[in-house]
């Protein structure tokens, strides 16, 4: 086997796998391939355009086991479009007229990189393959092998991505606690916003998580902590449709009858619609590099909370975000067992020479194997007849349909 320099990135929001994947990828590297060198590139593409990186010592080889252990990203994240020149040159990340491929490739050029490893989402690993494209028209062979991560669980044709399952844990522990503020004050709105863009999954995933949460709870009969207190009324994902009037009579009932509503909300359901009013209104739209509205400008759950509140009749209206909490965990046990079989395949291929984004693929019958990137998509969406899914809806008495 010819001489081997690995480096490593982690791109895009945060998931409860980074942490986990760089130690995984370090370890499995250490294990059957030893004299192989390895650096990580700080803060995403960041790092690779202005060449900071981080050596990974034999001292860091030793510990990388600890890593399993944290959240976040333990060489840091950024967004950045290597396809972006624009995006790139305001950022100073490249000097104005440069490419950040150009520079890019170069950066890896210099370093002596052979293999590269993405960790992110469907726009971390499409600007891989944009990358590695372009290495391979210029002439310089790169191995690039991506691991998608995101809470989402979107990028096609992937079946589970690296910490959704995790988020979906922790977001049912946040909600647990957040429930309990129905108590706080009479005829009482809570919606919990969800992070999932253009996807449900994760807020039907929390959604499902939760109620397995409390369902072993047992309450003081007579008093108010009682399973109506801690129930969801109703989940809204950006591929339901729903009848606002129907739904508020519907939700007046369950307020006059329970003294309480709890929602579950994606922060991209209605999205188009609340985007729409706010432009017609002459609002400016806030955008990331990739063109993606900014979810953090527009809350979704403030919107939903202004529909429902007044026709709900209700005396108090809060709005609380599971995202960054979930998004920050540690990865769990579900999520430790994919990520190690995705990083054994990644330096697998990555020795082999064979690029792309590991993960099962649903279009070949869910076997794990690394998907060529010119089949790797983002914006998939949740398929609402997923059996659980119905189970869910049908214990909380929320009828649905799907988006046109």
């Amino acid at each position: 086997m010819s001489h081997q320099k690995v480096a490593m990135l982690t791109a895009g929001g945060l998931a409860p796998c980074l942490s986990s994947a760089v130690g995984g990828l370090i370890e499995r590297y250490s294990d059957i391939a030893p004299y192989t060198e390895i650096i990580a590139y700080r803060s995403g593409y960041a790092g690779l355009l202005t060449g900071d990186s981080i050596a990974i010592t034999p001292a860091i080889r030793e510990k990388a086991s600890l890593l399993h252990k944290f959240g976040g990203s333990p060489i840091g994240n950024s967004r950045v479009k290597l396809t972006n020149r624009a995006d790139a040159e305001k950022r100073g990340l490249v000097k104005p007229g440069e490419d950040p491929l150009k520079v890019a490739a170069e950066q890896l050029t210099k370093d002596g990189i052979t293999i590269l490893h993405t960790i992110g989402g469907d726009d971390t690993n499409t600007t891989a393959a944009d990358l590695a494209a372009y290495l391979k028209n210029n002439g310089y062979d790169l191995t690039v092998v991506g691991l998608p991560k995101t809470v989402d669980n979107d990028v096609k044709p992937i079946r589970q991505t690296l910490g959704a399952w995790t988020a979906a844990e922790y977001g049912a522990a946040f909600f647990d606690n957040i429930s309990n503020e129905q108590s706080a004050a009479p005829r009482t709105l809570i919606i919990h916003e969800v992070m999932g863009r253009n996807c449900g999954w994760l807020t039907a995933a929390t959604a499902r998580a939760y109620l397995a949460r409390i369902k072993p709870i047992e309450y003081v009969e007579g008093m108010l902590m009682n399973p109506e207190l801690k129930t969801i009324d109703g989940v809204y994902l950006p591929e339901m449709a729903f009848d606002l009037e129907a739904e508020s009579a519907r939700l007046k009932e369950v307020m006059d009858t329970n003294g309480s509503v709890s929602l579950f909300v994606s922060e991209g359901a209605c999205l188009n619609a609340i985007v729409a009013e706010r432009e017609a209104a002459g609002a400016e739209i806030a955008r990331d590099a990739f063109g993606h509205v900014k979810l953090d400008t527009i809350n979704v759950g403030n919107w939903f909370a202004k529909q429902f509140a007044d026709l709900l009749g209700a005396e108090r209206a809060m709005v609380q975000k599971s995202g960054y909490y979930a998004r920050s965990a540690p990865a769990n046990g579900d999520d430790l067992r994919l990520i190690h079989s995705m990083v054994d395949l990644a330096v697998e291929s990555a020795l082999d020479g064979v690029s792309g984004v590991t993960g099962h693929d649903v279009e070949r019958n869910g076997q794990l194997r690394t998907i060529e990137f010119d089949r790797i998509k983002g914006g998939g969406h949740f398929d609402l007849s997923t059996p659980w899914f119905a189970t869910v809806m049908e214990e909380i008495g929320q009828q649905f349909s799907a988006a046109d």
